[in-house]
């Protein structure tokens, strides 16, 4: 596959890093070069899957003349590696990040971004924006935007009648008429959508994981009757599990296996290319008076080491990549693979994205993105997964699981508001 680098950002995955790996960002190999004009900065990367964007990434460092930038790609538990590398003096100077950010920030590991970013600030989605920003602080560059969206195939809907579902309430409903023996109505993941749905359902309600104030946003009952919902398109066995591949990627729809599938924008070009026009594009469905239709999205951001032995020189390569070289910012976004620059103007004038689907996507996602707060943490995200999966699965009362994680989530934000 091609989309396994961007994609980890919009759903949790991954296992523990090897000791070795661990051990590999704590010492030397840091790939500096002393060599050349400039001061000597280290760039990292996680390993990204699609073909052409580890060279693209050396050619932009290549192209920066005031400092000499030397790449590296970092395969395995990139986010354990980076944490135990900045605890040295051996890590890297600028490098991406996306889930240990608030841990980063109130560890003073990582340099304030506010004064590159500002004059640009309105033209960065605001949805991805926002988890990268702590008391009022900007501490990362957001580099490209993923997404998920609802694909649905045109010819299936209108041979059973269904409308494209605007609610959750239809989409359970479309999901169990769209059922046959050869096709199921719905694919969120063999999983039955535990692994990727986060809090997408509670947002499409109305909700939050944690709202704007820093509190938990879904002690509502609200909460409770869409996760309901959720476990009913398991309960009524329209939802196709054990597919080939996972949501991620398309097989499933194209291949006919299921009428309607949840995944990312990366599996546009696919679809296009397998199906045509025979299909559209949709946000998660809103549920109840108060809901509203969402689609979640997440980036990858530039952040520069407070240990940076040169952090001037850091942050101005920072700026240049990630601020002032919009070429290169399109061209990372939509020629290794297909995603959405962090750049409003950038996402509008965008030639892939401005007709079909793509454009419909792109649509979505500035008005209706949402991203995990930065509040939220791992551990509120386990809690939270392992309750969805008992509702989800198992049929378990999602009341009593939701108040459970709600106690998790209250500790943790007064663990991490005294930190």
């Amino acid at each position: 596959m091609t989309v396994i680098g961007r994609r980890r950002l919009l759903a949790a995955a991954g296992g523990l890093a090897l000791a070795g790996a661990t051990a590999t960002a704590c010492g030397t190999n840091t790939g500096r070069n002393t060599t050349g004009s400039g001061p000597a900065l280290a760039q990292w990367y996680h390993q990204y899957g699609e073909p052409g964007a580890q060279q693209a990434v050396r050619r932009y460092a290549a192209a920066y003349k005031k400092a000499n930038v030397s790449v590296q790609w970092r395969p395995g538990d990139y986010d354990r590696q980076t944490a135990a590398a900045l605890l040295t003096d051996s890590g890297p100077d600028v490098f991406e990040v996306n889930g240990p950010l608030l841990e980063q920030i109130q560890g003073g590991q990582v340099a304030d971004l506010t004064d590159l970013v500002a004059p640009v600030k309105d033209d960065f989605n605001p949805a991805v924006l926002a988890p990268k920003i702590w008391r009022d602080r900007i501490w990362g560059i957001p580099q490209t935007v993923d997404t998920q969206v609802l694909y649905y195939r045109k010819s299936l809907l209108e041979e059973a009648g269904v409308q494209p579902p605007q609610s959750v309430d239809e989409l359970v409903d479309a999901a169990g008429k769209l059922t046959t023996d050869k096709v199921k109505g719905l694919f969120l993941g063999n999983d039955g959508g535990v692994g990727v749905l986060s809090g997408t359902p509670l947002t499409a309600a109305g909700l939050s994981l944690i709202t704007e104030d820093g509190k938990p946003g879904f002690d509502d009952p609200a909460a409770a009757r869409v996760l309901a919902k959720i476990r009913q398109l398991y309960a009524d066995r329209s939802l196709l599990l054990g597919a080939p591949t996972d949501w991620s990627d398309p097989a499933a729809f194209v291949q006919g296996l299921t009428a309607m599938q949840w995944s990312g924008l990366w599996a546009l070009p696919q679809i296009t290319k397998a199906l045509g026009d025979d299909f559209g594009v949709l946000p998660f469905p809103k549920d109840g008076p108060h809901g509203k239709p969402t689609v979640p999205v997440g980036a990858y951001a530039s952040a520069v080491s407070a240990r940076s032995t040169h952090p001037a020189a850091a942050k101005a390569f920072a700026k240049w990549l990630w601020i002032d070289r919009t070429d290169f910012q399109q061209d990372f976004a939509l020629s290794y693979g297909f995603h959405i620059p962090a750049r409003l103007s950038l996402a509008k004038r965008a030639r892939q994205l401005q007709q079909g689907p793509a454009a419909e996507a792109v649509r979505l996602a500035t008005e209706h993105g949402y991203a995990e707060p930065l509040l939220w943490t791992s551990a509120d995200r386990n809690a939270y997964q392992d309750a969805l999966s008992r509702i989800i699965k198992d049929g378990a009362h999602p009341e009593t699981e939701l108040r459970a994680v709600l106690r998790k989530v209250e500790a943790e934000l007064t663990r991490v508001k005294n930190t």
